[in-house]
């Protein structure tokens, strides 16, 4: 039998990853283990191992993949916006577009994730830990062009504007999710825009 391409495997190992992000959204990172995966997906254990390596590698790729999808729901719409307020006033109307539409079927991946591993040390805490510092960059700059741009108040710290609302995301997901609040994105998005200066 003739080999699979290079291309034909990675197509195979992506479809894999959407599947898996899907459900780590539900169950955690812990819960797609080969097995599991393996049932859901009607595959062989072997099958997947031979395309990951172990289960840390597919759980890596899999949050990998979940953060991908994230960028291209909230800040591919806003990249396009100008720089600072604009910017930040785009990526909150896409952050809470992302939380309402339901990217993820478990509510924001990220949230889940930094629950999960925030006192478990490891190559994933350190992946989620990194995404989180690295978004909360990309806020921090927005805030602080605002800021330069005379749109926040001089006083106004930049870095206090980002883990604002990575803060009111992460609580209105789970107000949402958890405890069944249907006004929870609207009191977010409110928050969220008076964290920018915009209410």
């Amino acid at each position: 039998m003739p080999k699979r391409s290079a291309a034909a495997v990675a197509d195979s190992r992506a479809s894999v990853v959407e599947a898996a992000i899907d459900l780590a959204s539900v169950e955690g990172l812990e819960g797609i283990t080969i097995g599991r995966l393996a049932g859901e997906l009607e595959m062989s254990k072997s099958g997947l191992i031979g395309r990951f390596g172990d289960k840390e590698a597919m759980q890596r790729a899999v949050l990998a993949a979940a953060i991908e999808r994230f960028t291209e729901a909230v800040w591919r719409p806003a990249e396009r916006a100008e720089p600072g307020l604009p910017r930040l006033e785009a990526i909150v109307d896409a952050w809470i577009t992302h939380l309402r539409d339901g990217v993820f079927p478990g509510g924001c991946f990220v949230t889940t994730a930094s629950v999960e591993y925030d006192a478990r040390p490891g190559a994933l805490r350190d992946d989620v830990a990194q995404a989180v510092r690295r978004w909360l960059r990309v806020l921090e700059s927005e805030a602080e062009n605002a800021r330069a741009a005379g749109d926040l108040p001089s006083g106004r710290e930049p870095a206090d504007v980002a883990f604002e609302l990575h803060s009111l995301a992460s609580g209105g997901s789970v107000a949402g999710r958890l405890l069944g609040d249907e006004r929870a994105l609207v009191r977010t998005r409110t928050a969220m825009r008076r964290a920018i200066g915009r209410e």
